[in-house]
């Protein structure tokens, strides 16, 4: 059983909730009238490969039509960090109304709850002590205990054959956007649907706290009540955006195993599943006249789990695309606002700081050179941003991957590690019903913040309408 861990929350009423492009419809809210309530949270944030990335879509609920609005742009509002002391699971119901504050921690949630996750990639590891937590709320990865054997048995002849390509635009997940299940997204029209495509991912502002994924819709009236998706950094918002948080970045289990997210191909994937790749010593456009080099042999053998934090459009079946530091801010970047020193030198849009130490060193010089090469670039990027996970991931890149580029492994599903399940799943919007209020700039958002939710009722009990009709909220 997966344990997620969540922070407590207020529930605003059901209703369907969907983001994006189709054909929209939605559930009606609970009957209840929801209360304004404060709720302390923590946030962080995470990246996405999304087409369009700062339009999102909400929906009135109980009417079958989607409104869709294109977000504003909103300020990077600091992000809070969740406390995962404090735990509770909705039954997605409509609380009565009353005021509720949860301490979020930081980018880390910390399995405070028993509570079973939904059936996707079910999580491998369980305790039934309570886990040792790091300094940003999360278990420490020693605390999840020896990976499974499963992600580490050889697979290099099962026939499934990929290779990694590798980004970190430091856009909002394409797996933080709410949707009715189109494009590999979680279904979040009802909350069985919602649970058991593990929420949403998470995103962080600016300063890597984690802040909602979706609120209530910036068009909210008394006559008019719908959900939307948080502003992307990616799109107009900027740095009022929301951003991928930075411990989604690469993590080295031992000196055979890591764990890392990914943007996995729409025709062979959804948001949410993990896959074991082992490699093989070569490379995609390995050849007769292109040998391997020595990077991709020094990583032959090496296992990663990875997760599907991202969807991406243009990755072929077998390819996996990997979020790492330093590995190219792609077609919409967000990583250049958030790590904003002078003269940053980013590398290839496409390929990040090792194409542009290849331009420099050549395509068949030494690893130990590559490594180096790579190593400087992230040290002048990230070693006084002030986001450590950055250093780290990108380091490990270098020391753990070998410097590799584009290099071939053999793959196959398996059950997510619960440590992935962690980092990934929101710790704010754990049931798909809310009544935070919407905010344009995420920036100003402080860890240990109260965030605002709004007063929402259901059609049929407006008090503003002399038959009660509308759903909506106060302004």
């Amino acid at each position: 059983m997966k344990k997620r861990l969540l922070c407590s929350l207020l529930a605003a009423g059901t209703v369907a909730v969907f983001f994006g492009c189709g054909d929209d419809s939605s559930t009606p809210i609970a009957p209840t009238l929801v209360s304004s309530s404060s709720v302390v949270l923590n946030g962080e944030s995470s990246s996405a490969i999304a087409s369009n990335p700062g339009l999102s879509s909400a929906v009135v609920p109980g009417s079958s039509t989607s409104n869709p609005i294109l977000s504003s742009a909103s300020n990077p509002s600091l992000s809070s960090a969740v406390n995962p002391a404090a735990s509770s699971s909705s039954d997605g119901g409509v609380q009565s109304p009353a005021s509720s504050a949860v301490v979020p921690g930081s980018s880390a949630v910390a399995p405070s709850s028993s509570e079973a996750a939904p059936e996707s990639s079910a999580a491998v590891e369980s305790s039934s002590s309570e886990p040792e937590l790091g300094p940003d709320g999360f278990p420490t990865l020693e605390s999840y205990g020896p990976p499974p054997a499963a992600y580490t048995k050889n697979i290099l002849n099962n026939g499934n054959n990929g290779w990694n390509s590798r980004y970190w635009d430091a856009c909002k997940p394409h797996c933080a956007w709410i949707s009715d299940g189109q494009e590999g997204k979680t279904d979040t029209t009802t909350e069985a649907s919602y649970q058991k495509g593990l929420t949403t991912a998470r995103n962080c502002n600016i300063h890597d706290v984690e802040v909602p994924t979706f609120t209530v819709g910036s068009g909210a009236n008394v006559y008019w009540f719908g959900y939307e998706g948080t502003n992307n950094a990616c799109g107009n918002a900027k740095e009022k955006g929301v951003f991928t948080c930075t411990d989604m970045a690469p993590i080295a289990v031992n000196d055979s195993l890591s764990y890392a997210y990914v943007a996995g191909p729409g025709s062979q994937t959804t948001c949410g599943k993990c896959f074991h790749l082992q490699y093989n010593g070569s490379f995609k456009d390995a050849g007769a006249n292109n040998a391997a080099k020595e990077t991709h042999k020094a990583l032959k053998g090496k296992h990663m789990v990875v997760m599907t934090s991202n969807i991406g459009h243009d990755v072929e079946r077998g390819q996996f695309d990997l979020m790492v530091p330093g590995g190219g801010v792609g077609a919409f970047d967000a990583l250049s606002v958030q790590v904003n020193g002078k003269n940053v030198e980013w590398g290839a849009g496409f390929g990040g700081f090792l194409t542009a130490c290849q331009g420099k060193l050549g395509y068949d010089n030494t690893l130990e050179k590559y490594q180096q090469c790579v190593r400087d670039m992230c040290d002048a990027a990230f070693g006084d941003a002030g986001f450590p996970n950055l250093l780290r991931g990108c380091h490990w890149f270098a020391d753990w991957f070998m410097a590799a580029d584009n290099p071939t492994y053999n793959w196959e599903e398996v059950e997510c590690p619960q440590y992935l399940i962690d980092h990934y799943m929101t710790r704010i919007n754990t049931t798909k019903d809310n009544n935070y209020k919407w905010r344009d700039d995420w920036s100003t958002f402080k860890q240990g913040d109260v965030l605002d939710t709004a007063v929402c009722w259901k059609d049929g009990e407006n008090p503003h309408d002399p038959n009660g009709k509308g759903a909506g909220c106060e302004k």
